[in-house]
């Protein structure tokens, strides 16, 4: 049997994330994507944009603490600061 592979994100609540790091990527190569259809991109916008997202994300693998700030889950309008500490194995 063949081995099948998807682009399902595993977490749902990243879509809104993924959605907002792939307009930051089109943003930064100059590609214009709209919220809904996007289908009259050429390939090399399409390919220009996956691009900036691998290399944003290569950049971000090579790191080893990354801190991030979440909603406070008991505190309505506060964030708080969450810092992960991780080796990668490449």
């Amino acid at each position: 049997m063949a081995n099948k592979t998807t682009n399902k994100i595993v977490v749902p609540e990243a879509k809104t994330a993924m959605e907002q790091f792939k307009q930051q990527a089109a943003s930064e190569v100059g590609v214009n994507l709209s919220k809904s259809y996007n289908g009259d991109l050429t390939s090399r916008e399409a390919g220009s944009v996956g691009g900036q997202m691998v290399k944003n994300m290569t950049t971000v693998r090579s790191t080893k603490n990354w801190v991030f700030e979440r909603e406070n889950r008991v505190v309505d309008g506060h964030k708080t600061t969450v810092r992960y500490i991780a080796g990668v194995a490449v």
